[in-house]
């Protein structure tokens, strides 16, 4: 005897306005929950080498593009700027950052990663590499392509919402 597949639209189910609202369809939940765990997982691994995750995250962005602005390093990190002021000065006083006046505009103040800044994010990276590998295990690339052209269309849509 074959099962009869319910046709149901998951879309509805992940509306927290409809009456048919199930937590688990709600892909918000779904990314906090996904997310929540990961960080249990990545500061702890970061503790071992003196490291937080607000750091971590100056030091991959830093890692793949420097210099970068205070703003940019807010925006990319996803951390509010007075903040993200007072971990870039954080990590001056620990020598993994040093930062200067741009040269074409001196409001903004540019970020570079030092030597020892460096090694530090060679070391997060060795440290943090096998828990993504762990993470992906079972995607085929097909599917990761496409999990992250979903998460980008729901950041962007996101964006498309106005106050």
């Amino acid at each position: 005897m074959q099962e009869k597949l319910q046709d149901t639209d998951n879309r509805r189910l992940g509306d927290p306005g409809s009456p048919a609202f199930q937590l688990d369809q709600y892909p918000f939940y779904l990314l906090n929950r996904a997310v929540g765990r990961y960080t249990i997982v990545i500061e702890a691994r970061l503790r071992t080498i003196d490291l937080d995750i607000p750091n971590w995250r100056v030091l991959m962005v830093l890692g793949e593009r420097a210099p970068r602005s205070i703003g940019q390093l807010a925006e990319a990190c996803v951390i509010n700027l007075s903040t993200m002021m007072r971990i870039i000065g954080r990590m001056k006083r620990a020598g993994l950052v040093t930062s200067t006046p741009s040269p074409t505009d001196a409001r903004v103040t540019e970020v570079f990663l030092t030597t020892l800044g460096e090694a530090k994010l060679n070391e997060a990276r060795a440290i943090t590499a096998p828990i993504y590998q762990a993470v992906i295990e079972g995607f085929s690339a097909r599917d990761f392509d496409q999990m992250i052209r979903h998460l980008g269309r729901l950041h962007d849509n996101l964006g498309d919402i106005s106050d």
